[in-house]
């Protein structure tokens, strides 16, 4: 059975409950459900906590899918004791740095609607975050984007979900903005982030729920990496 994605429907989940279905090769811990959001999009894995029964932890470093893509792992720092598979364990997240993720995430969302252009890559990290566009025509002014980035990011817009059919996203290609990341797609559905009058596009990371808790954030470099591609960085502050 596919672990369960808790921080697909509520990204606010610290912990859950979850029993230990498989411990594989590398030690990696599989859970029948988990809060723990898994490297992909961009954005890294979760780390945190196992609590087990008896009250000791397994620290985790990073959380990854498994193979066939259904299962995620937990990836322990080395030499951390282990759960036993059948063991019913708290699984609790790193929150802080998870947040950081979130507001950046949802940042760079709103990010693509100040620069309508093609992205080519970008990845989250804890508290900053870049994407990379492909932009015809240069000279980009950092402070002119981030003073339209926060007037946007001000307009207190909700982030909220939606599910539509593959055909339909394949039907709608312009929902796609990421050229070198493609949508998670495969389970017959895909999720779409949607940010009140600014933003629709399809996306499996964690998001806060409105524009208001992302709080301030500058572009603290734009980085000429091709003819016409730019790297531009952005962090809270």
């Amino acid at each position: 059975m596919p672990t369960a994605l808790l921080f697909r429907d509520d990204a606010y989940l610290k912990s859950c409950e979850a029993t230990i279905v498989a411990i594989n090769e590398r030690n990696g811990i599989i859970l029948d459900r988990t809060v723990f959001y898994a490297t992909g999009g961009g954005q890294p894995g979760d780390l945190g906590t196992i609590t087990h029964s008896n009250g000791a932890t397994t620290k985790i470093a990073t959380t990854v899918y498994g193979e066939d893509k259904s299962d995620i792992v937990h990836v322990p720092l080395e030499g951390e004791a282990l759960p036993k598979v059948g063991d019913t364990v708290t699984a609790s997240i790193d929150w802080d740095i998870r947040l950081k993720r979130m507001r950046i995430h949802t940042a760079l969302h709103v990010l693509t609607t100040v620069l309508p252009y093609p992205v080519t890559g970008g990845s989250i990290g804890d508290g900053e975050g870049r994407l990379d566009f492909d932009i015809p025509d240069a000279g980009q002014d950092k402070d002119e984007i981030t003073a339209e980035l926060m007037r946007r990011i001000s307009l207190n817009a909700d982030v909220t979900y939606r599910w539509i059919a593959d055909e339909e996203l394949e039907a709608n290609p312009s929902l796609v903005k990421t050229m070198s990341v493609k949508p998670p797609m495969g389970t017959g559905r895909v999720r779409l982030v949607d940010i009140a009058g600014l933003d629709l596009q399809p996306c499996g990371g964690t998001h806060v729920k409105n524009t208001s808790e992302i709080g301030a954030v500058a572009v603290t470099a734009i980085e000429k990496k091709g003819k016409i591609n730019r790297r531009v960085r952005i962090t809270l502050v």
